[in-house]
């Protein structure tokens, strides 16, 4: 294919909400420039970016995906991304190969959470944006509703460049207000329109809405200023310049009006990436650490060789592929370059260009391109790699923490050998996935980003890896303590005709204060005991309070006193003394009101405001305690406390209480005391599994 310097080149990221129509914009896209040969459809499975199982069945986009375009002598480089809250994380990492996103927004739905997320994404990265409404040949859809929506979220600056002629079933096309003409598509999906004269029915609104498009790019420059209140208006250089100048500074945010399904629009959205979006040549440059020092990195062909490893993913004959974007300098395809990340060399397995799953070989590779290799041994999503002694090193892709986390068991003893190589391949894949084996309850534990974000994961062990696995709620890191005093006798006497065991030891046991674990006091005098066998009683302790005495669980927050006790000049032994402390420790925590504790999480809850309400009910009967509310632009950050075990299926509820809208984040917090009627249920059905028997109870 054709060599572009980046002048030529557009990196966009199509974003927005889930279901917005995203895949569907890229299929028109594909189509309207000759890459495909019809318009693919989600509902057909056959749609270029998204190819994997998961995608294909639920019609929904799960990773992103790149494809590009030759248009208008431009290489328009595309990443579908996804919109949904539980793979926000891959949007993010996409934003940092990209130099400017095209936002959709559903017609019909208008703006929704995911919307929101994404444009605080794109405004931590300062990226340029474009916005399209799409689906407005659907029931219900209306532009100048969304629009109000999308002005009453995001600010006035995002205006409209167009308005639809037609709605509902009756959309057809577009009145351009920039150069102030309508485009009539056909309703077959070809693509094909006619230019014609602005429809006498929509002649006032194109003006009005013209008038507000001059004004804000006038506000935008000096210059256009004093030529508008000078002439009273601005030609038609003057607004292409300011409208070009306003969305490269993010002052202002064009809208523009389709439906992708129909393909109606789409070749002016192209035209636009064209004409307004910013190429890699204008960004100039890219912060780095080059040779330890922090420094602007010019983004040019004369530079050594830079890129970001954005996304990484296995294609069942390639082996792993690591997709990156181009900062600086060119590349070969055999080149051996420097991991900057790991502090290692890598050989790169070829150079292709992406067309979803489809590899077109690449020659070399210059600055501002996103390209891909394959096989590369070490290098994982948000590594640096750059010309041996270059030494230039990106900021690190920042991921979300796991918010929900289930266990998982396999079906059978097969699935259970393979789980292992698994797993670490879904991990190199998605870097906000864990997979670690509890060591106190020995469940192996993973964790991720909803309960949609992990199910899925399952999916891909099985369709991917032949692993077939269920998913469990996890069990409860439940701990034990004391409330009281108690002083006790341990004394273990054994005889066996030759040499007997004997070990007697006396000992305190009160609480300590949360969080202080475990205190071990020898007081003894006078030699009661041997020096040599202290050791063997705390040893003793330590493995008896590994399993409590009301529901076998781990015994924290307790001081032991070894004050007394006595021995055997010939029976006494280190085993003896550990039996006997274990003994000891038993009947003082029954004599101590043992009870119950459980982990309280620091839970973060970001909802629109109308859901406050319920959300706080909800709260009150998980035994949750609220801590505070803040703003964060449209949504509301609810703090509380609740314990864990009300957390497990608190997502589906905040999904159907917000409609998709509100998401949540957890962290461990404290212990605290379980309530005596739910600590019942606990002891029962610790019982019941067998860790500790009735009498223990």
């Amino acid at each position: 294919m054709s060599d572009y310097s980046p002048e030529k080149l557009r990196n966009v990221a199509l974003v927005g909400h889930g279901s917005c129509g995203k895949t569907s914009l890229a299929a028109a896209i594909l189509f309207d420039a000759g890459v495909t040969s019809r318009l693919t459809k989600v509902d057909k499975g056959n749609t270029v970016t998204d190819y994997s199982l998961e995608e294909i069945e639920r019609k929904i986009s799960i990773n992103s995906a790149a494809c590009f375009v030759q248009w208008n002598d431009n290489k328009i480089n595309i990443i579908d991304t996804p919109g949904y809250s539980s793979f926000l994380w891959d949007t993010r990492a996409a934003l940092r190969a990209v130099d400017s996103a095209l936002v959709v927004v559903c017609g019909v739905s208008g703006v929704e959470v995911g919307t929101e997320k994404v444009w605080d994404m794109l405004e931590e990265f300062k990226l340029p944006r474009m916005m399209v409404i799409n689906k407005l040949d659907r029931e219900n859809a209306s532009f100048s509703r969304t629009v109000e929506e999308i002005q009453q979220f995001f600010g006035r600056q995002a205006i409209p460049v167009q308005i639809p002629i037609g709605v509902e079933k009756d959309f057809s096309g577009v009145v351009d207000l920039i150069d102030k003409k309508a485009y009539l598509f056909e309703k077959d999906e070809s693509g094909k329109f006619k230019e014609t004269e602005i429809p006498d029915n929509l002649k006032e609104e194109a003006e009005k809405r013209y008038i507000q498009l001059v004004e804000i790019v006038a506000e935008n420059d000096e210059k256009l200023m004093e030529k508008y209140f000078e002439q009273g208006q601005l030609n038609a250089d003057d607004l292409l310049m300011g409208l070009r100048k306003s969305i490269k500074e993010q002052r202002l945010f064009p809208i523009y009006a389709a439906s992708a399904l129909l393909n109606i629009g789409t070749q002016i959205i192209l035209n636009s990436l064209v004409n307004f979006m910013p190429s890699p040549a204008e960004r100039g440059q890219i912060k780095a650490k080059i040779k330890g020092e922090q420094k602007d990195l010019p983004l040019t062909e004369n530079e050594p060789f830079s890129a970001l490893v954005f996304k990484t993913f296995s294609d069942q004959y390639t082996g792993r592929i690591s997709l990156m974007r181009i900062f600086s300098g060119k590349i070969s395809p055999d080149a051996t370059v420097s991991n900057t990340t790991k502090e290692c060399d890598e050989k790169l397995g070829g150079l292709f260009f992406l067309q979803g799953k489809e590899q077109v070989p690449a020659g070399e590779a210059k600055a501002g391109d996103i390209v891909a290799t394959a096989k590369l041994k070490s290098t994982l999503t948000g590594d640096t790699l750059c010309a041996k002694g270059a030494e230039i090193e990106f900021e690190p892709i920042k991921f979300p923490e796991p918010s929900i986390s289930f266990a998982i068991e396999p079906k059978t003893r097969a699935d259970e050998d393979k789980i292992s190589q698994a797993t670490h391949r879904i991990i190199e894949e998605d870097p906000t996935v864990r997979i670690e084996r509890d060591p106190e309850t020995a469940q192996l534990l993973i964790s991720g980003n909803g309960e949609l974000h992990v199910r899925i994961i399952t999916e891909k062990l099985k369709t991917r890896f032949n692993v077939d696995v269920e998913l469990k709620p996890p069990k409860i890191p439940y701990r034990e303590t004391i409330k009281g005093r108690s002083d006790v006798q341990g004394k273990y006497k054994k005889q066996t005709g030759g040499r007997g065991q004997y070990g007697d030891c006396k000992i305190k046991m009160e609480p300590l204060s949360r969080g202080q674990d475990f205190v071990f006091e020898d007081k003894i005098f006078g030699g009661a005991i041997p020096k040599n066998f202290i050791p063997s009683i705390e040893k003793g302790i330590q493995e008896a309070r590994k399993k409590g005495v009301l529901a076998g669980y781990p015994v924290v927050d307790f001081k032991v006193i070894l004050y007394d006790g006595s021995y055997h000049e010939v029976d006494s032994s280190d085993i003896a003394f550990k039996i006997a402390a274990s003994m000891a420790f038993k009947k003082g925590m029954k004599e101590a009101k043992p009870t119950l504790l459980e982990p309280v999480m620091n839970v973060e809850i970001y909802t629109p405001e109308t859901y406050m309400g319920d959300i706080m009910g909800v709260l009150n009967g998980r035994r949750g305690r609220v801590q505070g509310m803040e703003q964060k632009g449209n949504m509301r950050i609810l703090k509380a406390q609740v314990p864990m075990a009300e957390m497990l299926d608190f997502e589906p509820t905040l999904t159907s209480i917000t409609g998709g809208r509100g998401s949540f984040i957890m962290e461990f917090s404290h212990y605290e005391e379980v309530p005596a009627q739910i600590q019942q249920k606990i002891i029962n059905e610790a019982i019941k599994e067998g860790r500790v028997k009735p009498e223990e109870e």
